[in-house]
């Protein structure tokens, strides 16, 4: 529970409707109260951090100036939405963010009708809210709907086609778009955009030119002078920024304010609240704000594990086992070193890809496209065309925004392109949003795709060289985290394409795992004596070894850390069905349903595909397969 003596405001606000029962000159000690409250609290849980900081007075000016949940706020995103999460009920319970069972990393329509549109992906908000917002309208009322978006979000396609449509329709929609400008993504933004707000919010002279108006007209704004004036602005911020972007779009543009001011802010909103049509309120915030160890470090702190607020996070001692996303970023490097080909490409994601060593050691050859999967890899295409080498490094969740031209732009001309897939799987505390469970059902069934799945972190390198030597299109899909803790070496060797490795020979039942559950199903052969091959590729098949072991055992199950739907044993039971073998194949692989925040482990052991759960699973198809096992103990 919340300590009322250290909070004396925040612990007496259960909702937004108690907010609103407080004095506008209270708001400031709430925000204050919020911030000391978000830090303390994300410090014993870890979780999102630096975007909640920035957003404390914002948050709090939205819930006490607006009817929430009767009027809709549409976080984008939602990396900044813990401050909006304790205000909203879940104060007493963020310290369970992440967990199992706990409160959810983003806003989820299930968890609180505060949370008016689920999100994790970036740049939806506009179009989430536009939609609110003529639904609305339709149904005759008058309910408020404001987006809040960052300017990292506002780097992707999706946020202008929704600028484009609201600007253009007739009548008008009732919308505010708040665009949160703190010049940061996760990583620094980067971009044009980001390029044209750092010029507006630099003008010195338009600054001073506003301020000054402010101070002799005032706030009103339906006066003849006022009219005039506002027309004046608009002609010199078209001479010293191209902030009219959002005015030939059919947007009122306002700003850039303080986003820390509270009173400058409540008194943007409360006009901005009763004017009619598409409106944009451009604020200027601090990630990590009112924390100064998240204000220096804004990229160690967007997100952090638990840590002691006093002393800050604290890097921990030893050595650790590299993760897939370590090897994946030595082996970019090194390979571009033996090939000048090589072009690396992130969608804004250069850190959590492993991009970091890379950019430095090969700024002229990396290329951080922003929020943009779409363009990042048709951006790939082009660059093949010309004979460059480009590897996508991205992530699985990520990548299904890029499906279709991954298809159209990649696969149908049969371009030279890898794609490092990162956060195969399950990935846990993110939740369903992050999860990528989806793409070995969405890769297999590209035509001219190569697909691999590595079962340790040297057959990820060499899968890596594998994809990056093939003439064609190839994907490696590799899991969140460390893996077996093999060294994966420094060499640039390749495996045959097209071929498993049979890793034990056994009796009746032959177990094929793909990618990462090839440990799990290798400790479950051992204790029962059965075949276990890594697959290593879900596309093409080792048809020759699935046919020879066909003739030998009595049945397959297939393993995956992917949906069972269409995913890599669904195109074992294909080849089989295809050569007219009837053989018995047990598909094991994640539910078809969204799993919910959680570690990994509890995933993975909630799906079946930990040992216990394979064992369990193949025990229930063939009963009789532990009696081999005690035998062998007895003899043993």
């Amino acid at each position: 529970m919340i300590d009322a003596t250290r909070y004396p405001h925040l612990s007496r606000i259960d909702s937004p409707a108690d907010l609103r029962g407080f004095d506008e000159a209270r708001l400031p000690a709430i925000a204050e109260e919020l911030r000391a409250y978000l830090i303390e609290s994300v410090g014993k849980s870890g979780g999102h951090f630096g975007a909640g900081l920035g957003v404390i007075e914002l948050t709090t000016a939205l819930h006490w100036l607006y009817d929430t949940p009767e009027d809709r706020i549409v976080w984008d995103v939602g990396h900044q939405c813990y401050p909006h999460k304790i205000l909203t009920g879940r104060r007493d319970d963020i310290h369970t963010v992440k967990q199992a069972g706990g409160v959810a990393p983003f806003p989820k329509r299930e968890e609180s009708e505060f949370d008016t549109f689920g999100v994790g992906h970036s740049s939806t908000s506009i179009s989430a809210a536009l939609g609110m917002a003529i639904a609305n309208a339709r149904a005759g009322n008058d309910r408020k709907v404001v987006a809040v978006i960052g300017d990292g979000a506002m780097t992707a396609g999706m946020a202008y086609e929704a600028l484009n449509h609201a600007g253009g329709m007739d009548p008008e929609p009732n919308l505010l778009v708040i665009l949160n400008d703190n010049r940061m993504s996760i990583s620094e933004a980067v971009g044009g955009m980001t390029r044209m707000l750092g010029r507006m919010t630099g003008s010195k002279t338009l600054n001073a030119l506003r301020e000054g108006g402010k101070k002799i007209l005032g706030d009103k704004r339906s006066s003849g002078p006022a009219r005039f004036v506002r027309r004046w602005e608009e002609h010199w911020k078209g001479m010293f920024v191209p902030s009219t972007l959002f005015e030939e779009m059919g947007f009122h543009y306002t700003g850039p304010i303080d986003g820390h001011d509270l009173p400058a802010l409540l008194g943007a909103m409360k006009t901005l609240k009763t004017l009619k049509g598409p409106q944009l309120l451009h604020v200027i915030t601090t990630k990590g704000k009112g924390y100064e160890l998240a204000e220096g470090d804004q990229i160690g702190y967007h997100a952090v594990s638990p840590f002691d607020p006093s002393q800050g996070v604290v890097a921990k001692g030893g050595a650790k086992k590299p993760t897939y996303t370590d090897v994946f970023g030595d082996w970019l490097c090194d390979m571009a070193a033996a090939d000048d080909r090589l072009l690396g490409i992130t969608p804004a994601m250069r850190e959590g890809s492993g991009l970091v060593r890379f950019s430095k050691e090969y700024p002229e050859r990396y290329f951080d496209v922003a929020i943009a999967e779409q363009h990042a890899v048709t951006l790939a295409a082009g660059m093949a065309i010309e004979g460059s080498k480009p590897v996508v490094a991205i992530y699985s969740t990520f990548l299904q925004r890029g499906y279709d031209q991954l298809v159209h732009d990649v696969a149908i001309q049969k371009l030279d392109v890898l794609f490092a897939i990162d956060r195969g799987g399950v990935v846990g505390p993110d939740g369903a949003t992050h999860a990528g469970n989806l793409d070995l059902s969405y890769l297999r069934c590209v035509p001219n795709m190569v697909v691999m799945a590595p079962a340790d972190e040297r057959e990820c390198r060499q899968m890596l060289t594998t994809g990056f030597r093939h003439e064609g299109p190839a994907a490696v899909r590799y899991p969140r985290g460390s893996g077996t803790g093999i060294a994966a070496g420094d060499a640039l060797d390749t495996l045959p394409i097209g071929k498993a490795e049979v890793r034990s020979r056994g009796t009746r039942i032959a177990l094929l795992a793909f990618g990462a559950i090839v440990p799990a199903a290798e400790q479950v052969g051992a204790g029962l004596g059965l075949t276990v091959v890594n697959m290593r590729f879900v596309k093409p098949l080792d048809r020759a070894l699935l046919l020879e072991l066909a003739k030998t055992h009595d049945g397959f199950v297939t393993l995956e850390d992917n949906v069972v739907a269409g995913g890599a044993g669904s195109g074992v039971s294909e080849l089989l069905h295809a050569e007219g073998i009837g053989l018995p194949v047990l598909h094991l692989g994640l539910p078809d349903s969204f799993q919910h925040h959680a570690s990994r482990e509890q995933l993975l052991a909630e799906a079946g595909l930990d040992a216990a759960g394979i064992r369990a699973s193949l025990l229930q198809r063939w009963p009789g397969l532990d009696a081999v096992e005690g035998v062998r103990s007895a003899a043993g």
